[in-house]
Protein backbone atom coordinates (compact mmCIF):
# COMPACT_ATOMS: atom_id res chain seq x y z
CA UNK A 1 0.00 0.00 0.00
CA UNK A 2 3.07 2.24 0.87
CA UNK A 3 3.90 2.26 -2.82
CA UNK A 4 0.78 2.89 -4.49
CA UNK A 5 0.45 6.28 -1.92
CA UNK A 6 3.45 6.85 -3.13
CA UNK A 7 2.69 6.54 -6.98
CA UNK A 8 -1.02 8.50 -6.61
CA UNK A 9 1.33 11.00 -4.60
CA UNK A 10 2.79 11.94 -8.36
CA UNK A 11 0.44 14.73 -9.94
CA UNK A 12 0.81 13.29 -13.50
CA UNK A 13 0.35 10.08 -12.65
CA UNK A 14 -3.01 11.38 -10.58
CA UNK A 15 -4.22 13.58 -13.28
CA UNK A 16 -3.68 10.79 -15.86
CA UNK A 17 -5.76 8.33 -14.02
CA UNK A 18 -8.18 10.62 -12.82
CA UNK A 19 -8.69 11.39 -16.24
CA UNK A 20 -8.78 7.88 -17.65
CA UNK A 21 -10.97 6.00 -14.88
CA UNK A 22 -14.49 8.59 -15.42
CA UNK A 23 -13.53 8.05 -19.21
CA UNK A 24 -13.34 4.62 -19.24
CA UNK A 25 -16.67 4.26 -16.87
CA UNK A 26 -18.56 6.42 -19.37
CA UNK A 27 -17.97 4.40 -22.11
CA UNK A 28 -19.51 1.40 -20.41
CA UNK A 29 -22.30 3.12 -19.10
CA UNK A 30 -23.82 5.22 -21.36
CA UNK A 31 -24.85 2.57 -23.71
CA UNK A 32 -26.35 1.29 -21.36
CA UNK A 33 -28.57 4.13 -19.91
CA UNK A 34 -29.34 5.15 -23.48
CA UNK A 35 -31.01 1.29 -24.31
CA UNK A 36 -33.02 2.02 -20.55
CA UNK A 37 -34.07 5.22 -21.64
CA UNK A 38 -35.21 4.24 -24.58
CA UNK A 39 -36.88 1.13 -23.47
CA UNK A 40 -39.02 3.11 -21.23
CA UNK A 41 -39.56 5.96 -23.27
CA UNK A 42 -37.54 8.59 -20.85
CA UNK A 43 -37.08 10.80 -23.82
CA UNK A 44 -36.84 14.70 -24.39
CA UNK A 45 -39.55 15.78 -26.46
CA UNK A 46 -39.17 18.23 -28.81
CA UNK A 47 -40.93 21.69 -28.14
CA UNK A 48 -41.00 25.16 -29.65
CA UNK A 49 -37.72 26.47 -28.31
CA UNK A 50 -35.90 23.05 -28.87
CA UNK A 51 -33.13 22.87 -31.36
CA UNK A 52 -33.58 19.18 -32.11
CA UNK A 53 -36.59 18.05 -33.99
CA UNK A 54 -36.73 14.22 -32.79
CA UNK A 55 -37.20 12.45 -29.71
CA UNK A 56 -33.63 12.33 -27.81
CA UNK A 57 -32.72 10.30 -24.77
CA UNK A 58 -32.14 12.43 -21.62
CA UNK A 59 -30.46 11.82 -18.17
CA UNK A 60 -27.15 11.75 -19.29
CA UNK A 61 -25.96 13.60 -16.16
CA UNK A 62 -26.74 10.56 -14.40
CA UNK A 63 -23.33 8.70 -16.52
CA UNK A 64 -21.63 12.22 -15.62
CA UNK A 65 -22.45 12.10 -11.65
CA UNK A 66 -21.62 7.97 -11.24
CA UNK A 67 -18.70 8.34 -13.12
CA UNK A 68 -17.87 11.02 -11.04
CA UNK A 69 -18.47 9.70 -7.65
CA UNK A 70 -17.21 6.36 -8.13
CA UNK A 71 -13.68 7.88 -9.26
CA UNK A 72 -13.45 10.61 -6.97
CA UNK A 73 -14.60 8.43 -4.15
CA UNK A 74 -11.80 6.14 -5.14
CA UNK A 75 -8.98 8.58 -5.79
CA UNK A 76 -9.84 10.19 -3.08
CA UNK A 77 -8.74 7.23 -1.06
CA UNK A 78 -5.57 6.21 -2.37
CA UNK A 79 -4.17 9.46 -2.35
CA UNK A 80 -4.27 10.40 1.17
CA UNK A 81 -6.11 13.18 1.82
CA UNK A 82 -6.04 15.42 5.05
CA UNK A 83 -8.91 15.99 7.14
CA UNK A 84 -9.85 19.28 5.73
CA UNK A 85 -9.95 18.22 2.37
CA UNK A 86 -11.54 14.53 3.19
CA UNK A 87 -14.39 17.23 4.69
CA UNK A 88 -14.66 19.40 1.60
CA UNK A 89 -14.94 15.95 -0.39
CA UNK A 90 -17.63 14.96 2.25
CA UNK A 91 -19.67 17.71 1.75
CA UNK A 92 -19.41 18.18 -2.02
CA UNK A 93 -20.39 14.22 -2.58
CA UNK A 94 -23.50 15.24 -0.68
CA UNK A 95 -24.52 18.16 -2.23
CA UNK A 96 -24.59 16.75 -5.44
CA UNK A 97 -26.68 13.57 -4.58
CA UNK A 98 -29.15 16.27 -3.32
CA UNK A 99 -29.13 18.17 -6.27
CA UNK A 100 -28.56 14.99 -8.70
CA UNK A 101 -32.00 13.74 -7.19
CA UNK A 102 -33.61 17.20 -8.32
CA UNK A 103 -32.56 17.07 -11.48
CA UNK A 104 -33.30 13.88 -12.21
CA UNK A 105 -37.12 14.19 -10.55
CA UNK A 106 -37.10 17.64 -12.73
CA UNK A 107 -36.33 15.82 -15.95
CA UNK A 108 -38.81 13.27 -15.45
CA UNK A 109 -41.81 15.31 -14.10
CA UNK A 110 -40.82 18.83 -14.07
CA UNK A 111 -40.40 20.67 -10.64
CA UNK A 112 -41.53 24.44 -9.31
CA UNK A 113 -38.12 26.47 -9.91
CA UNK A 114 -38.81 28.08 -6.15
CA UNK A 115 -38.27 24.39 -5.08
CA UNK A 116 -34.67 23.97 -7.34
CA UNK A 117 -33.71 27.39 -6.02
CA UNK A 118 -34.41 26.22 -2.37
CA UNK A 119 -32.38 22.92 -2.96
CA UNK A 120 -29.79 24.91 -4.25
CA UNK A 121 -29.33 26.84 -1.67
CA UNK A 122 -29.33 24.07 0.70
CA UNK A 123 -26.67 22.49 -1.23
CA UNK A 124 -24.26 25.37 -1.38
CA UNK A 125 -24.77 26.37 1.98
CA UNK A 126 -23.70 22.66 2.91
CA UNK A 127 -20.41 23.46 1.38
CA UNK A 128 -19.77 26.98 1.93
CA UNK A 129 -20.45 26.34 6.05
CA UNK A 130 -19.37 22.38 6.72
CA UNK A 131 -16.08 22.70 4.40
CA UNK A 132 -15.86 26.23 5.00
CA UNK A 133 -15.71 27.07 1.18
CA UNK A 134 -15.53 30.73 0.68
CA UNK A 135 -14.51 33.58 -1.22
CA UNK A 136 -12.85 35.65 1.45
CA UNK A 137 -11.27 38.88 -0.03
CA UNK A 138 -12.09 40.48 -3.44
CA UNK A 139 -8.16 40.71 -3.67
CA UNK A 140 -8.75 45.14 -4.43
CA UNK A 141 -11.77 45.71 -6.52
CA UNK A 142 -12.95 48.44 -5.74
CA UNK A 143 -10.47 48.65 -2.88
CA UNK A 144 -12.36 45.97 -1.25
CA UNK A 145 -9.59 43.55 0.47
CA UNK A 146 -10.94 40.82 2.98
CA UNK A 147 -14.61 40.11 3.72
CA UNK A 148 -16.65 39.83 6.85
CA UNK A 149 -17.58 36.27 7.75
CA UNK A 150 -21.32 36.89 7.30
CA UNK A 151 -20.63 38.98 4.27
CA UNK A 152 -18.18 36.17 2.93
CA UNK A 153 -20.97 33.82 3.30
CA UNK A 154 -23.66 35.47 1.60
CA UNK A 155 -21.62 36.47 -1.26
CA UNK A 156 -19.90 33.30 -1.56
CA UNK A 157 -24.04 31.82 -1.79
CA UNK A 158 -24.47 33.92 -4.37
CA UNK A 159 -21.33 32.92 -6.58
CA UNK A 160 -22.73 29.80 -6.17
CA UNK A 161 -26.59 30.50 -7.10
CA UNK A 162 -25.37 32.36 -10.13
CA UNK A 163 -22.86 29.92 -11.91
CA UNK A 164 -25.32 26.61 -11.12
CA UNK A 165 -28.31 28.55 -12.96
CA UNK A 166 -25.74 30.54 -15.50
CA UNK A 167 -24.42 26.82 -16.52
CA UNK A 168 -27.96 25.23 -16.65
CA UNK A 169 -29.13 27.80 -18.98
CA UNK A 170 -26.23 27.52 -21.84
CA UNK A 171 -27.50 23.91 -21.98
CA UNK A 172 -29.30 24.49 -25.48
CA UNK A 173 -27.08 23.05 -27.95
CA UNK A 174 -25.82 19.47 -28.83
CA UNK A 175 -21.92 19.62 -27.07
CA UNK A 176 -21.81 23.14 -25.99
CA UNK A 177 -22.52 22.80 -22.29
CA UNK A 178 -20.14 20.17 -22.10
CA UNK A 179 -17.26 21.64 -24.00
CA UNK A 180 -17.85 25.10 -21.91
CA UNK A 181 -17.55 23.08 -18.33
CA UNK A 182 -14.61 21.45 -20.23
CA UNK A 183 -12.44 23.96 -20.42
CA UNK A 184 -13.31 25.98 -17.29
CA UNK A 185 -12.53 22.73 -15.36
CA UNK A 186 -9.01 22.60 -17.55
CA UNK A 187 -8.13 26.09 -16.49
CA UNK A 188 -9.42 25.60 -12.77
CA UNK A 189 -7.92 22.14 -12.91
CA UNK A 190 -3.93 23.69 -14.24
CA UNK A 191 -3.72 26.36 -11.35
CA UNK A 192 -4.42 23.55 -9.01
CA UNK A 193 -2.11 21.23 -10.63
CA UNK A 194 0.49 24.18 -10.51
CA UNK A 195 -0.29 24.68 -7.07
CA UNK A 196 -0.15 21.12 -5.81
CA UNK A 197 -4.30 21.47 -4.28
CA UNK A 198 -4.76 17.49 -4.79
CA UNK A 199 -8.19 17.70 -3.78
CA UNK A 200 -9.03 20.15 -6.86
CA UNK A 201 -7.13 18.75 -8.78
CA UNK A 202 -8.68 15.51 -8.27
CA UNK A 203 -12.13 17.12 -8.60
CA UNK A 204 -10.83 19.04 -11.79
CA UNK A 205 -9.71 16.17 -14.13
CA UNK A 206 -11.94 13.76 -12.88
CA UNK A 207 -14.86 16.00 -14.57
CA UNK A 208 -12.85 16.40 -17.61
CA UNK A 209 -13.16 12.66 -17.78
CA UNK A 210 -16.62 12.32 -17.28
CA UNK A 211 -17.23 15.17 -19.66
CA UNK A 212 -14.70 13.40 -22.81
CA UNK A 213 -16.88 10.26 -22.11
CA UNK A 214 -20.55 12.44 -21.69
CA UNK A 215 -19.51 14.27 -25.33
CA UNK A 216 -18.42 11.43 -27.34
CA UNK A 217 -22.42 10.52 -26.98
CA UNK A 218 -23.65 13.74 -26.78
CA UNK A 219 -21.98 15.23 -30.25
CA UNK A 220 -23.00 11.55 -31.86
CA UNK A 221 -25.66 11.71 -34.50
CA UNK A 222 -26.91 7.84 -34.21
CA UNK A 223 -26.21 7.47 -30.09
CA UNK A 224 -27.42 10.77 -28.55
CA UNK A 225 -28.12 11.39 -24.95
CA UNK A 226 -28.26 14.93 -23.26
CA UNK A 227 -27.43 15.87 -20.30
CA UNK A 228 -30.39 17.40 -18.86
CA UNK A 229 -31.34 19.56 -15.55
CA UNK A 230 -29.74 16.34 -13.54
CA UNK A 231 -26.32 17.09 -15.48
CA UNK A 232 -26.44 20.97 -15.81
CA UNK A 233 -27.06 21.47 -12.04
CA UNK A 234 -24.90 18.96 -10.98
CA UNK A 235 -21.38 20.49 -13.54
CA UNK A 236 -22.97 24.29 -13.09
CA UNK A 237 -22.31 23.40 -9.06
CA UNK A 238 -19.10 21.46 -10.00
CA UNK A 239 -18.05 24.24 -11.50
CA UNK A 240 -18.97 26.80 -8.71
CA UNK A 241 -16.76 24.78 -6.07
CA UNK A 242 -13.58 24.86 -8.05
CA UNK A 243 -14.24 28.72 -8.98
CA UNK A 244 -14.60 29.05 -5.29
CA UNK A 245 -11.93 27.49 -4.15
CA UNK A 246 -9.31 28.91 -6.88
CA UNK A 247 -10.44 32.42 -5.33
CA UNK A 248 -10.15 31.85 -2.02
CA UNK A 249 -6.76 30.08 -2.06
CA UNK A 250 -5.43 32.11 -4.63
CA UNK A 251 -5.95 34.87 -1.93
CA UNK A 252 -3.58 33.62 0.30
CA UNK A 253 -1.02 32.43 -1.41
CA UNK A 254 1.52 34.88 -3.92
CA UNK A 255 3.27 32.59 -6.26
CA UNK A 256 5.07 34.26 -9.36
CA UNK A 257 4.22 31.22 -11.61
CA UNK A 258 0.40 31.72 -10.87
CA UNK A 259 0.66 35.51 -9.62
CA UNK A 260 -2.77 36.91 -10.83
CA UNK A 261 -6.11 38.61 -9.94
CA UNK A 262 -8.38 35.75 -9.54
CA UNK A 263 -11.51 37.55 -9.63
CA UNK A 264 -10.10 38.25 -12.93
CA UNK A 265 -9.22 35.09 -14.23
CA UNK A 266 -12.38 33.46 -13.01
CA UNK A 267 -14.34 36.19 -14.48
CA UNK A 268 -12.45 35.09 -17.89
CA UNK A 269 -12.85 31.53 -17.29
CA UNK A 270 -16.88 31.71 -17.07
CA UNK A 271 -17.26 34.21 -19.25
CA UNK A 272 -19.44 32.58 -21.85
CA UNK A 273 -22.44 31.47 -19.10
CA UNK A 274 -21.92 35.16 -17.34
CA UNK A 275 -22.26 37.09 -20.22
CA UNK A 276 -24.99 35.16 -21.75
CA UNK A 277 -27.14 34.99 -18.38
CA UNK A 278 -27.28 39.03 -17.64
CA UNK A 279 -27.90 39.72 -21.19
CA UNK A 280 -31.12 37.10 -21.73
CA UNK A 281 -31.80 38.82 -18.29
CA UNK A 282 -31.32 41.89 -19.19
CA UNK A 283 -33.59 41.75 -21.71
CA UNK A 284 -37.01 39.75 -20.32
CA UNK A 285 -36.64 42.44 -17.24
CA UNK A 286 -36.39 45.29 -20.19
CA UNK A 287 -39.52 43.30 -22.14
CA UNK A 288 -41.15 43.25 -18.45
CA UNK A 289 -41.30 39.77 -18.51
CA UNK A 290 -40.17 37.29 -15.52
CA UNK A 291 -36.11 36.86 -15.97
CA UNK A 292 -36.65 33.52 -15.46
CA UNK A 293 -39.05 33.00 -18.45
CA UNK A 294 -38.01 30.53 -21.96
CA UNK A 295 -37.17 32.70 -25.12
CA UNK A 296 -34.84 31.81 -27.73
CA UNK A 297 -32.29 35.03 -27.01
CA UNK A 298 -29.39 33.16 -25.93
CA UNK A 299 -26.24 34.15 -27.66
CA UNK A 300 -26.00 30.40 -29.36
CA UNK A 301 -29.73 31.00 -30.66
CA UNK A 302 -28.29 33.75 -32.38
CA UNK A 303 -25.18 31.91 -33.77
CA UNK A 304 -27.82 29.41 -35.26
CA UNK A 305 -30.18 31.76 -36.56
CA UNK A 306 -26.80 33.09 -38.87
CA UNK A 307 -26.99 29.69 -40.76
CA UNK A 308 -24.23 27.83 -38.57
CA UNK A 309 -24.11 24.45 -37.44
CA UNK A 310 -24.49 23.52 -33.24
CA UNK A 311 -21.14 22.28 -33.60
CA UNK A 312 -19.55 25.33 -35.22
CA UNK A 313 -21.44 27.24 -33.04
CA UNK A 314 -20.09 25.15 -29.78
CA UNK A 315 -16.24 25.53 -31.85
CA UNK A 316 -16.74 29.46 -32.15
CA UNK A 317 -17.72 29.87 -27.94
CA UNK A 318 -15.20 27.81 -26.77
CA UNK A 319 -12.40 29.24 -28.95
CA UNK A 320 -13.64 32.94 -27.80
CA UNK A 321 -13.88 31.99 -24.25
CA UNK A 322 -10.30 30.45 -24.36
CA UNK A 323 -9.25 33.86 -25.99
CA UNK A 324 -10.54 35.47 -23.07
CA UNK A 325 -8.92 33.27 -21.01
CA UNK A 326 -5.15 33.88 -22.51
CA UNK A 327 -6.48 37.80 -22.80
CA UNK A 328 -6.95 37.91 -18.67
CA UNK A 329 -3.77 36.40 -18.55
CA UNK A 330 -1.28 38.47 -20.58
CA UNK A 331 -2.84 41.73 -18.63
CA UNK A 332 -2.69 39.76 -15.37
CA UNK A 333 0.01 42.69 -14.22
CA UNK A 334 -1.73 44.82 -14.57
CA UNK A 335 -3.35 46.77 -11.47
CA UNK A 336 -6.78 44.77 -10.98
CA UNK A 337 -9.38 47.63 -11.67
CA UNK A 338 -7.91 48.50 -14.79
CA UNK A 339 -7.93 44.35 -15.70
CA UNK A 340 -11.94 44.15 -14.65
CA UNK A 341 -12.48 47.68 -17.32
CA UNK A 342 -10.16 45.64 -19.81
CA UNK A 343 -11.88 42.56 -19.47
CA UNK A 344 -15.93 43.78 -18.64
CA UNK A 345 -15.78 45.50 -22.30
CA UNK A 346 -13.70 42.92 -24.42
CA UNK A 347 -15.93 40.37 -23.22
CA UNK A 348 -18.76 41.17 -24.78
CA UNK A 349 -17.26 42.30 -27.88
CA UNK A 350 -15.17 38.97 -28.09
CA UNK A 351 -18.44 37.16 -28.28
CA UNK A 352 -20.71 39.47 -30.77
CA UNK A 353 -17.76 39.14 -33.31
CA UNK A 354 -19.80 37.32 -35.55
CA UNK A 355 -22.50 40.19 -35.90
CA UNK A 356 -20.20 42.24 -36.50
CA UNK A 357 -18.07 40.71 -39.50
CA UNK A 358 -21.63 39.82 -40.48
CA UNK A 359 -22.14 43.71 -40.86
CA UNK A 360 -18.28 44.30 -42.63
CA UNK A 361 -18.61 41.48 -44.93
CA UNK A 362 -22.19 40.60 -45.43
CA UNK A 363 -21.19 36.74 -44.27
CA UNK A 364 -18.96 34.76 -42.07
CA UNK A 365 -15.77 33.31 -42.99
CA UNK A 366 -14.39 29.55 -41.83
CA UNK A 367 -18.31 28.65 -42.06
CA UNK A 368 -20.73 28.37 -44.69
CA UNK A 369 -23.61 30.80 -43.71
CA UNK A 370 -27.41 30.42 -45.24
CA UNK A 371 -27.68 33.81 -47.43
CA UNK A 372 -28.37 37.16 -45.48
CA UNK A 373 -29.63 40.05 -47.21
CA UNK A 374 -28.30 43.04 -46.12
CA UNK A 375 -31.54 44.79 -45.75
CA UNK A 376 -31.64 42.09 -42.47
CA UNK A 377 -28.36 43.11 -41.53
CA UNK A 378 -29.64 46.00 -38.95
CA UNK A 379 -32.83 44.23 -37.64
CA UNK A 380 -30.47 40.99 -36.73
CA UNK A 381 -28.05 44.07 -34.71
CA UNK A 382 -30.96 45.14 -32.92
CA UNK A 383 -32.63 41.99 -31.91
CA UNK A 384 -29.32 40.60 -30.82
CA UNK A 385 -28.59 43.53 -28.17
CA UNK A 386 -32.32 43.37 -27.83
Amino acid sequence: MAYLYDLFSNLYFLGTVAVCIPLLLCYRMYPVIIYAVRSKNLMDEPGDRSMHTSKTPTLGGVGLFIAFSLSIAVLGLMVGLSQPDLIKLLALLTATIMLMFLGVKDDLFGLAPKKKFMVQVVASLMVIIMADLRIISFEGIFGLEDLPYYISVVFTLFVFLLIINAYNLIDGLDGLAGSVALLSSLSFGTFFFINERYLFVLISFVLIGALLGFLRYNLSPYRKIFMGDSGSMFIGFLLAFQAVGFLSYNSIIDNPVTNMKAPIMAMAILSYPLLDTLRVFAIRISQKRSPFSADRNHIHHRLIDLGITHKQATLFVVVMNSLIIQLAFLIRDLYINVQLYIIIVLIPLVYVSPWLLVRKQGKLKLIKPKPIKWSNIRSRINNFLG
